[in-house]
């Protein structure tokens, strides 16, 4: 008679077969979202140094993404729009346009494929000359309730526009409940908020800021208003406020840093929780992996799983369809 345990935790590994049956969290396309730069012209595709693998569309390239998007069981595509300098102004009043590059690029992936959903960033960074996610005072703060205003209109226009989901990525004081009744009172009550409850002043935010056109604008820094990456409570009690004012998902940003964040979220509140693999976390792969450091496809399904480990119902990732891709076999 053997003295060893009867329960060997290794039989379940040995296989892959097993080790797929005895799965805890599985990954599946439609647990992406897509993250794309919109920019003017036609037929451009604009490489962005600091994203390597990744590109500014102008809209038909977006149109084309779409297309990409459905054919890889990818269900929603997320926009941000890199505006030409000559349309940036204090207010940020290119956001209102209802034919600004967004609205653009939301008409024309409706078109070219219309089952896939369209997420739309509301913030004014992307419109603004000085970078900040809102309208600013002669001393340079963010004034909450004048931005929220605009937002509003904002978030009103994008969804005339065909947005199916308004992301308000600001951070600003009451902006949700704002916008939720904006929407319920001008005939939009289907289209969804995914609030960026719980966003944190983040280094990782840099090649972002490159693929907008906002890097090198920003007087001052974001910490006045984005969340300080000390503290976890208060990423409880934003994403409190925001379910409480008409959020129908959440998300926690950035991503791998704050695991520990979306974890607490899904066990509090039991609501679908989103994710953003922000633009460092994805350059720092590449970079490891350009570099020799380790396997870009291996490093990029591990992260996302991880992801899903903690309890997102899904993630915005640069990688997208290469997950798709991969997970296609």
């Amino acid at each position: 008679m053997t003295s060893f345990p009867a329960l060997r935790l290794r039989r379940t590994r040995i296989a892959p077969w097993s080790r797929r049956m005895v799965a805890e969290t599985v990954l599946t396309p439609a647990d992406l979202i897509w993250p794309l730069f919109v920019t003017d012209g036609h037929g451009v595709e604009e490489p962005i140094t600091t994203l390597p693998g990744v590109s500014r569309w102008s809209v038909d390239g977006i149109a084309a993404r779409a297309r990409e998007a459905r054919d890889l069981g990818i269900p929603c595509i997320a926009l941000f729009p890199n505006t030409p300098q000559h349309l940036r102004t204090p207010d940020g009043h290119e956001a209102l346009n209802s034919d600004n590059l967004i609205c653009r690029a939301i008409r024309a992936i409706k078109d070219a494929a219309p089952e896939i959903g369209v997420l739309t960033d509301v913030a004014l960074d992307p419109y603004t000359e000085h970078g900040h996610d809102g309208l600013i005072d002669a001393a340079g703060y963010v004034l909450n309730d004048d931005t929220s205003a605009i937002l509003v209109e904002q978030a009103l226009v994008q969804a005339a526009a065909g947005a199916d989901i308004i992301a308000p990525s600001d951070m600003m004081d009451g902006r949700v409940g704002a916008i939720r009744a904006a929407l319920e009172r001008e005939g939009h009550p289907n289209v969804q908020i995914m609030a960026y409850a719980a966003k944190y002043a983040s280094a990782f935010y840099g090649p972002f800021r490159d693929a907008v056109g906002s890097s090198g604008r920003l007087k001052g820094d974001k910490r006045g208003y984005q969340m300080d990456h000390a503290n976890a409570e208060e990423a409880l009690r934003e994403v409190a406020l925001d379910l409480a004012e008409g959020a129908d998902t959440v998300m926690v940003k950035p991503g791998l840093p704050y695991l520990d964040i979306i974890r607490r979220v899904k066990e509090r509140f039991e609501v679908p929780v989103f994710a953003y693999q922000v633009s460092g976390e994805y350059a720092m792969i590449e970079a490891a992996a350009a570099a020799g450091m380790g396997d870009r496809d291996a490093l990029a399904m591990e992260t996302l799983l991880a992801f899903r480990r903690a309890g997102c119902s899904g993630v915005l990732t640069y990688f997208a369809p290469l997950a798709a891709r991969l997970l296609a076999g």
